[in-house]
């Protein structure tokens, strides 16, 4: 029974366009080709044929200067004129780890100084409370002053 539904499907199959067919073991590259327009497939191979060029990134003046102040270099001549990405990415992230311990350390020397002048503060006897009572004592007698003119 299932030898006549293969040899139906065989004689329909000729006449099923070549893209609906089903494909049996056909290798994923040339099974992308098959989606590909002729004119596309010629533009596509000059591209892939061309000269290998080499592997690097020429630095901009910016990233000669990360490069610098990471430590992968020690003065500007000793970079070379080419320079993998990932060099260029590695310095960036140390830098951007430096700057993130420099930013730890300002935060931790502003609260310090904050809470040494905020000690001194006390002695003089400013507290945020009695500057706010003084204003508002002032405040008052300005008032009172103000509907005695009047």
């Amino acid at each position: 029974m299932w030898g006549h539904a293969d040899r139906a499907v065989k004689l329909l199959g000729r006449n099923i366009p070549s893209v609906l067919r089903m494909t049996k073991e056909v290798h994923p590259k040339i099974s992308r080709r098959l989606c590909i327009k002729p004119q596309e497939e010629s533009h596509l191979r000059p591209k892939s044929t061309s000269t290998l060029r080499v592997p690097g990134h020429k630095p901009t003046d910016w990233e000669k200067r990360f490069l610098l102040w990471a430590g992968n270099f020690k003065r500007p001549e000793d970079i070379p004129e080419t320079v993998s990405i990932e060099t260029i990415r590695a310095a960036k992230t140390t830098l951007r780890v430096k700057f993130s311990y420099v930013m730890i350390a300002l935060t931790v020397v502003g609260c310090i100084i904050m809470v040494i002048r905020g000690k001194q503060a006390v002695k003089r006897h400013e507290t945020l409370t009695s500057i706010n009572l003084e204003k508002k004592a002032q405040w008052r007698e300005e008032a009172t002053q103000s509907t005695a003119a009047k």
